[in-house]
C-alpha cells in the first residue's frame, strides 16, 4: 500500500472542507464599504438640513406676504399671500421622507401633527357656508394665541385641526365649490365689521391668520435646527455618529413608509375609494397634484442621494454593491411612482369619481407604489435590515 496517497486523499479533503467552514465573506450592509455607508449617511443628513432650510425661507417669506396683507387687505395682497403658500409647498413636501422614524419632525414631542394634518372640519376654525358663525375665530369667548390654537389642535377630533400648512390654506382660500379650480375667499372676509365686510370678526379673522402663520414658521425651524450636524447635542449630529446599521435603518424606513403606506393609502386611496373631495391633501387650493408628485420626489431624491442640483451617494449605491439588477429596478420603480403621480389630471378632487378619466390614473400611481414598497422590502431583506415598512 501507497501510505503517501492513502494520507494525501484525506488531507486533500480536510483542506477543502476547511477552507469552506473558514469562508467569511460578508454579506448584506457588510458588503458595503463602510466609506460608502458613511457618505450615503453623510448625504442625507446635509440634504435634509438643506431641505429643511429652504423650507424655512419659504416660509419666511409667506409670512412676510400675510403680514403685508393683514395690514393693508386688498385682492392683490391676497393673491401674493396664496403665491407664497403655493411656492413653498412642495419644498415641505419633498421632506416627507424623513419622517416615520421619530426623528425631530415626529418623534413623540414633535411637531408634525401641528404642521401638516389633514383633513379639516373647516367649521372648527372658522365660519362656512351654512354655519357662518361657527370657529374658533366667531368664538370671541377664545383668546388668540399661539400656545391656545396649538393647543385646539384635533381637541376633541382628529379633524379640529386648528394650525398647520392647511389651516392657512383654508383661512386664505376658503372653501372649495368649484369644480375646475380652487376656493375663492374674497379679501373683504378680513375687513373690520362695515359695509364692506363680507363676514363678521374680520379683526379676528386677521389676528388668526397672523398667529397661525407664525406658529407655522416657529414649528418648522424646531424641526431644522435639529437637523444641524455641525452643532453638538442636535438630532443630526448624533444621526451622524450613530451605527450605520440604525441610521440606514432609518433612511430607509423613512422612503418605504412614505411609498408603502402614507403615499398611497392616505394621500391618494382614501380620496380615491370614498370619492370624497375633502380626503385629499390640499383642498382648498386644488394643489394636492403639486403635494403628489412633491412627495413621489422625496422617495427618489432620497433613493438616490440628491436634492436640489446637488446628487452625491445614496441609498441606491449600498445596494449596486450587493445587488445591482435589484438597485436597478428598485430605481426605475421609484422613477415610476413620479411618473404615475404626474401623470393624474389636476384637480385630483375631480380624478377621484367614476366617469373621470383620471381615475384610472390614480389607481396606477397607487399600484406603482406596491410596485416600490416590494423592491424596498427586498432591499432591506438584501441589506439583513429588519424593517416594517407598515409601522408607522
Amino acid at each position: 500500500m501507497n501510505l503517501r496517497l492513502a494520507f494525501a486523499a484525506p488531507l486533500a479533503l480536510a483542506t477543502v472542507l476547511a477552507a469552506c467552514s473558514t469562508d467569511s465573506s460578508p454579506t448584506g450592509l457588510a458588503a458595503v464599504p463602510v466609506e460608502t455607508q458613511k457618505a450615503a449617511i453623510s448625504t442625507y443628513a446635509t440634504h435634509v438640513k438643506a431641505n429643511y432650510d429652504a423650507v424655512d425661507a419659504g416660509a419666511a417669506k409667506l409670512q412676510q406676504a400675510i403680514t403685508a396683507f393683514l395690514a393693508a387687505p386688498s385682492a392683490a395682497g391676497l393673491d401674493a399671500a396664496k403665491k407664497a403658500w403655493v411656492d413653498v409647498r412642495p419644498l415641505y413636501g419633498e421632506s416627507e421622507g424623513y419622517r416615520f422614524y421619530a426623528g425631530p419632525i415626529d418623534d413623540d414631542d414633535g411637531p408634525e401633527g401641528l404642521i401638516n394634518a389633514w383633513p379639516i372640519d373647516e367649521n372648527f376654525i372658522d365660519g362656512v357656508k351654512d354655519n357662518p358663525t361657527s370657529g374658533l375665530i366667531n368664538d370671541t369667548s377664545f383668546e388668540i394665541t399661539a400656545a391656545s390654537i396649538a393647543a385646539k389642535n384635533e381637541d376633541g377630533g382628529e379633524k379640529n385641526i386648528s394650525c398647520g400648512w392647511h389651516a392657512i390654506e383654508f383661512l386664505l382660500w376658503g372653501q372649495d365649490f368649484s369644480v375646475t379650480g380652487p376656493g375663492n375667499r374674497p379679501y373683504t372676509d378680513f375687513l373690520d365689521d362695515g359695509p364692506d365686510a363680507t363676514m363678521k370678526n374680520g379683526a379676528r379673522r386677521r389676528k388668526y391668520l397672523e398667529v397661525v402663520t407664525e406658529l407655522l414658521v416657529t414649528d418648522l425651524k424646531s424641526v431644522s435646527v435639529q437637523w444641524d450636524p455641525t452643532k453638538a447635542d442636535t438630532y443630526g449630529a448624533k444621526f451622524v455618529a450613530d451605527a450605520p446599521t440604525t441610521t440606514l435603518s432609518k433612511m430607509l424606513k423613512g422612503i418605504g413608509a412614505l411609498a408603502a403606506v402614507e403615499l398611497p393609502n392616505e394621500r391618494m386611496n382614501n380620496a380615491y375609494s370614498r370619492k370624497e373631495q375633502e380626503e385629499e391633501h390640499s383642498c382648498f387650493s386644488d394643489t394636492t397634484m403639486s403635494d403628489l408628485v412633491a412627495n413621489a420626489a422625496s422617495v427618489e431624491n432620497i433613493w438616490l442621494g440628491r436634492f436640489g442640483g446637488d446628487d452625491k451617494t445614496g441609498l441606491d449605491d449600498l445596494v449596486r454593491v450587493v445587488d445591482p439588477a435589484l438597485a436597478e429596478k428598485t430605481t426605475k420603480d421609484v422613477a415610476a411612482i413620479v411618473a404615475a403621480a404626474k401623470a393624474i389630471p389636476a384637480p385630483f378632487d375631480q380624478a377621484i369619481f367614476d366617469d373621470a378619466s383620471g381615475r384610472p390614473k390614480i389607481k396606477a400611481a397607487i399600484d406603482a407604489c406596491g410596485i416600490a414598497k416590494a423592491d424596498l422590502e427586498m432591499v432591506a431583506a438584501k441589506l439583513e435590515l429588519t424593517i416594517n415598512f407598515d409601522d408607522n
